[in-house]
């Protein structure tokens, strides 16, 4: 009991508060100020005027010492921090050596005095440190208005029906929520009343809105345009896709790049390396020469060059901005990683139902038999199939203008895998006509001659007391931009295109042909896709990649086995944002060409800032070894090379057509 109540009263330690970036910006500035004030004072000749020689050495040492501590304090704090808990090497040491050695040379009084460069060091290295806080700041944002998706709160409606503001997450499934004109969806649900325009730019980068009424699937993060709606939900917040998507991208700068890595661990050696280096110098040209002060100088420079900020800031931060531009065109990367491999994509493999077709039965032509009209084959068969909720009978009714009466349709007999027979009322003679629809099957069994079709899909004949009238073609529909997005795969440099499907080999032979695609395999089982890709990925050399797209439901096996698993039109989907490594939030396979050409300028950016970085520092580095690189040259080494790369980086954020 006693030892309970002395640890109870054993005093907490007060956790120091984080400085703003606001109070930061106001510090450096004013150091900036005061040290511009006291250089001018000192080049003109003022300090040496009022306190003479060498009196003006040791003023100017007092008083650059005023702007470095306001400025390189916290770095200073820093270094002493990381020392005591083993953490020496760090950009921190290296400037906390390098700037108190350079205001240290007031103790040879044989050379120039470097109190104003220790100053600049330490300054301009804080003007860095605000770069990367408004890149960093930019990039988050960029995902930020993007991500702006979460609801604040959901209407519910009570017995009386006033409506009352509640958090998301206190609403169960099943409850019906009222979304007013220009308030966000938020959760998923399916519309039991009204009807509106949805906004779905935040999630699919798309600025045309869509329709949706009564029966109309809606998910969270879509934006209510025009109509009041009532939506039942389905599902609880927590797992309705906006809270998914919001996990996914808070989640993806945990999964770092190859690249990334290699730069962790290589500033981790550096560091030691270059300071050992630096003390190295120092000592034994000194020793050698006997001129101390030149070889520490040199030392001290070497020290401010080598200092790595500018490759441990730029290479994450080129990775987060392709990630916040790519999800600025609804694409979402779950990490640099996947970011890396998808910029080294050299195969890509379709599934075909649903990823390069709509997974939707249409009406592709009516082909009549001489001297009928089409609306009278379609109208007929439309009558005859109004009772049926079969795909077919569905596509069919879509297909017909006019308006079904029921009450003109007699005796509907279905034959299993045939068709079906109807009698129905002619309106013009108040007799009836016997209808047929179905396949082949169904006109030999009822002794009709029929006409063969050489497009490729669901043949669909129709006859008419008897007399065959023609045949409508059925299929799934090839994509707007499936054609373009091939065209576009291609001409991004990936150089071979695949498709598998479970579909009869005709079909397939025909939409590989329409779209160009290199090769396909079809009648294929989920094990079987499995198989085929691993062949494919087999084939790849060492530094290529296989992404294989899919719908991110029946796919997940393959979407896991590939080396990107792209999912296609995940809204909604659960299982598509949980099996891919990059999830398109449309229905648009030309976003994969992009998502690509995204992937390729960051890491193009990245070896860009890393051979540049490296490339100005070694020869400022070899400069300052021979002693004709100044101090004022390494605050550009270290200071300039890391803004350059930082702005450099920040052009991963813009990827062309992003709203």
């Amino acid at each position: 009991m006693a030892q309970a109540k002395g640890t109870a009263a054993k005093p907490k330690k007060k956790r120091r508060k984080k400085e703003s970036q606001q109070h930061k910006t106001k510090r450096v500035l004013l150091a900036l100020a005061i040290f511009f004030v006291i250089f001018a004072l000192d080049e003109t000749g003022l300090l040496r005027a009022a306190f003479g020689t060498p009196g003006n050495v040791y003023a100017s040492f007092v008083l650059y010492l005023v702007p470095f501590a306001i400025a390189g304090h916290d770095v200073l704090e820093k270094a002493f921090n990381n020392i005591r808990h083993g953490k020496v090497f760090d950009e921190n040491f290296l400037m906390a050596v390098a700037t108190l050695g350079a205001f240290a040379m007031v103790l040879f009084p044989n050379t120039d005095p470097h109190m104003a460069e220790g100053a600049a060091v330490m300054l301009f290295y804080q003007v860095g440190e605000l770069f990367q806080a408004y890149a960093v700041g930019k990039s988050r944002k960029s995902i930020a208005d993007m991500m702006d998706i979460a609801p604040d709160y959901a209407n519910v409606e009570d017995e009386k029906g006033v409506l009352a503001q509640v958090s998301p997450d206190d609403v169960a499934p099943g409850t019906v929520i009222v979304i007013k004109p220009g308030e966000r969806v938020p959760i998923d649900g399916v519309i039991v009343e009204g009807a509106t325009q949805l906004d779905t730019a935040a999630l699919t980068g798309e600025s045309v809105p869509r329709h949706a009424e009564v029966g109309a699937d809606v998910i969270s993060g879509c934006i209510n345009m025009t109509g009041l709606i009532k939506v039942r939900t389905t599902k609880p917040f927590g797992e309705s896709t906006v809270s998914r998507i919001l996990e996914l991208v808070e989640n993806a700068s945990e999964k770092k790049a190859r690249t990334e890595n290699f730069i962790t661990r290589f500033a981790r050696v550096y560091t030691p390396a270059v300071t050992g280096a630096a003390a190295a110098l120092a000592l034994i040209g000194g020793l050698v020469t006997g001129a101390w002060s030149d070889w520490i100088l040199r030392g001290l420079t070497f020290l401010v060059v080598s200092c790595p900020c500018a490759l441990v800031i730029s290479v994450p931060l080129s990775f987060f901005g392709g990630i916040g531009g790519a999800s600025r065109i609804g694409v979402l990367v779950k990490g640099s990683n996947y970011l890396e491999a998808l910029s080294e994509v050299d195969t890509v493999v379709f599934d075909k139902t649903g990823t390069l077709t709509n997974g939707t039965f249409d009406v592709v032509a009516i082909h009549p038999e001489e001297g009928i009209d089409p609306d009278y084959v379609l109208s007929h068969a439309a009558y005859a199939e109004a009772f049926s909720d079969h795909p077919i009978a569905i596509s069919v009714k879509a297909a017909y203008s006019g308006q079904i009466n029921r009450e003109l349709i007699r005796d509907v007999q279905e034959e299993s895998g045939h068709g079906v027979c109807a009698r129905i009322v002619d309106e013009t003679n108040a007799g009836e006509r016997v209808v047929l629809v179905g396949n082949d099957k169904l006109m030999d069994g009822h002794g009709i001659s029929w006409s063969n079709c050489e497009l490729t899909g669901t043949i669909l004949h129709v006859s008419v007391d008897g007399r065959y009238v023609g045949h409508i073609v059925i299929a799934d529909v090839v994509k707007d931009d499936a054609q373009a997005a091939i065209e576009a795969l291609h001409g991004c440099g990936v150089s071979k295109t695949a498709m598998l499907t479970g579909d009869r080999t005709e079909v397939a032979a025909a939409v590989a042909e329409q779209l160009g695609i290199d090769e396909f395999h079809a009648q294929l089982l989920p094990a079987d896709k499995v198989a085929r890709v691993e062949q494919l990925i087999s084939a790849e050399g060492k530094r290529e990649k296989l992404a294989f797209v899919g719908d991110g439901i029946n796919d997940a096996p393959v979407l896991t086995r590939a080396d990107v698993g792209i999912a296609m039109g995940a809204m909604g989907s659960d299982a598509a944002i949980e099996a891919a490594d990059v999830v398109l939030m449309d229905d648009k396979p030309s976003n994969i060409a992009r998502a690509i050409r995204v992937a390729r300028k960051t890491m193009r950016i990245v070896w860009q800032n890393i051979v540049f970085a490296l490339a100005v520092k070694l020869i400022i580095l070899v400069l300052a070894a021979l002693g004709i690189a100044n101090m004022w040259l390494a605050v550009f080494g270290d200071v300039g090379v890391a803004i350059i790369a930082i702005l450099n980086a920040m052009r991963a954020m813009r990827v062309e057509g992003s709203r």
